[in-house]
């Protein structure tokens, strides 16, 4: 799970903000089902190089939003269910983001250029 989420020292958006966003985002097109396991907080910390205090903030922010929960013994886990993680197959979003994937390595262009591209777009949409 955590080679999904990256975090960019230079973007201007906290490393929480960065972190908290892109697990919710999995969580919402389904790429985290109800009930999966994330990694434990010093452990994605050391995979992303962050301090474990940011780890434990986003996932502290994603808990108080509902999406995640934190239990003893079992970890954290996610505790919410978006349609595509209920057995849906793949929505139309993930079947576009997928075509621009291909599309963009095809072009050969590098994945960070491609999220930072995606970023940008983002900023100026508002």
């Amino acid at each position: 799970m955590s080679t999904l989420i990256t975090v960019d020292l230079r973007d201007a958006t906290p490393p929480f903000e960065q972190i908290r966003a892109q697990i919710a985002s999995l969580i919402d097109v389904g790429q985290l089902a109800n009930g999966s396991r994330l990694p434990t907080v010093r452990a994605l910390a050391s995979d992303l190089g962050v301090a474990t205090g940011t780890v434990a903030r986003a996932y502290k922010e994603l808990e108080a939003a509902g999406l995640i929960e934190s239990r003893r013994r079992l970890g954290t886990v996610v505790m919410h269910s978006s349609p595509a993680a209920d057995g849906a197959a793949d929505s139309p979003l993930e079947a576009m983001i997928d075509e621009l994937i291909g599309e963009a390595r095809a072009a050969g262009i590098k994945d960070d250029t491609l999220v930072s591209l995606l970023r940008g777009r983002l900023r100026a949409s508002g």
